[in-house]
C-alpha cells in the first residue's frame, strides 16, 4: 500500500477488471465481482488488497497471507490459503506491474511553458509540452509532442527529443538525438565530452570529441548517470534499454536493444554490447571489447576480454561462471589443506 501523502488513493476495481488489464485468468470465474481496493505485499495485505507471488522463496508468506486476492503462477495454486482469490498467469511479476500501474497511473502536469524558462526563439516545441521553471532550451532544439521538461534542465543547441520524452530536474543534454518515450531521471548528463586525451611528457593533449549520442525509443536512464558523446562517430543506446542510477558510459560505446545496466557500472570507450546484455551492479568493462547478445555479467565483475553471446561470466578478471566457481572451490580446498 502506498503512502497517500505522496500517491493518490487508488480507485477500487473488480477482479474481472484487474484480470482484463493484466492478462490473467481467474481461477474461479465466480470471483469476478470481488472488489480490491489496493495492491500490497503478501505479508502486509488485508482482505481487500491484491498481492502477488513470483519468487518461490516467499511461498510461506503466500500460505499465510491475509490478502483478498493474489496473482500467482498456476503451479503455485495448490499452496493457496483457503478463501484467497487467485489470478493465474505465467508471468506474475509482469502482471503485478501492470496491476500497480492500473491502480496508480502516472500523473503528469497539464501542458504549460513556464514564464521563468529560457527558450531560444529558433527552438521548436511540440504540442502538449510542459516546460518547468528555469529550464534552458538552446538554439535550433526540436522537442516532440507531449514532452515533460522539469525544472533546471538544460537542453543544448541542436538537440532533438522525440515524442513523450521526460527530462528530470537538473539534467543536461547536449549533442544528442533522442527517440520517443525516453525518460532521463534527475541529474542525468547526456552528450558531454568523452574522456579523450593524448598522453605526452609535456602534458596531456585533449582530443576533440566530435561525435554525438544517439538514443533509441522506450529507454530509461537512471539518476546521475552519464553518457559521453563520441570522439569520432556516435555513442549509441539501443531501443528498449534500461540504465540504472550512477552509470558511466564512455565515448563511442555501442549498445544494442533491450540491455539492462545496473547501478554503478562503468563501460569504457568503444566497447560494443549486443542485444539484451545484462550487467550486474558495479561491473567494470574495459574499452574496445565486444560483449555478445544475451550475455550476462555478475555484479562486481571486471571484464577485460570479449564475451561470446549467451554466456554468463563473473569474477575479476571476469571469466565464464562455471570456471570461476570451480576455481573458488579449488581455492577453498587449498585453504582448508593449509589449515591442517
Amino acid at each position: 500500500m502506498a503512502d497517500t501523502q505522496f500517491f493518490k488513493k487508488p480507485h477500487p476495481m473488480s477482479l474481472a477488471q484487474v484480470a482484463a488489464k493484466i492478462g490473467a485468468t481467474l481461477a474461479h470465474p465466480e470471483d469476478a465481482d470481488f472488489i480490491v481496493q489496493d495492491v500490497a505485499t503478501l505479508d502486509k495485505a488485508t482482505n481487500d488488497n491484491l498481492a502477488f507471488l513470483d519468487n518461490p522463496k516467499y511461498r510461506d508468506q503466500f500460505s499465510a497471507t491475509k490478502a483478498g486476492a493474489v496473482i500467482i503462477h498456476p503451479d503455485m495454486a495448490p499452496f493457496a490459503p483457503q478463501g484467497v482469490k487467485l489470478l493465474l498467469t505465467p508471468t506474475p511479476y509482469k502482471s503485478y506491474a501492470l496491476a500497480a500501474q492500473a491502480f496508480y497511473p502516472e500523473s503528469r502536469p497539464d501542458a504549460h511553458i513556464s514564464d521563468m524558462a529560457r527558450i531560444h526563439p529558433s527552438a521548436k516545441i511540440g504540442n502538449g509540452a510542459y516546460i518547468g521553471d528555469f529550464v534552458t532550451i538552446g538554439e535550433n532544439v526540436v522537442i516532440g509532442d507531449g514532452a515533460w521538461i522539469e525544472s533546471h534542465a538544460a537542453i543544448g543547441h541542436g538537440v532533438q527529443l522525440g515524442n513523450n520524452c521526460r527530462v528530470g530536474p537538473h539534467s543536461s543534454v547536449s549533442h544528442a538525438i533522442i527517440g520517443n518515450n525516453v525518460r532521463l531521471y534527475p541529474g542525468v548528463r547526456i552528450g558531454q565530452d568523452g574522456f579523450g586525451f593524448a598522453i605526452d611528457p609535456t602534458g596531456f593533449v585533449k582530443v576533440p570529441q566530435l561525435g554525438r549520442v544517439v538514443i533509441g525509443d522506450h529507454i530509461e536512464i537512471g539518476a546521475n548517470s552519464c553518457i559521453d558523446r563520441g570522439a569520432q562517430g556516435d555513442t549509441t543506446i539501443g531501443s528498449g534499454t534500461w540504465v540504472d542510477n550512477l552509470v558511466q558510459i564512455g565515448h563511442n560505446v555501442k549498445m544494442g536493444r533491450g540491455c539492462v545496466i545496473v547501478s554503478q557500472c562503468g563501460i569504457a570507450g568503444s566497447t560494443e554490447l549486443g542485444d539484451f546484455v545484462v550487467l550486474g551492479g558495479q561491473v567494470g568493462v574495459a574499452g574496445h571489447l565486444k560483449i555478445g547478445s544475451m550475455a550476462r555479467v555478475a555484479a562486481k565483475s571486471g571484464v577485460t576480454k570479449n564475451i561470446p553471446p549467451k554466456e554468463e561470466w563473473m569474477g575479476y578478471p571476469a571469466m565464464p561462471m562455471k570456471t570461476f566457481l570451480r576455481q573458488t572451490v579449488k581455492l577453498n580446498q587449498l585453504v582448508q589443506k593449509t589449515k591442517v
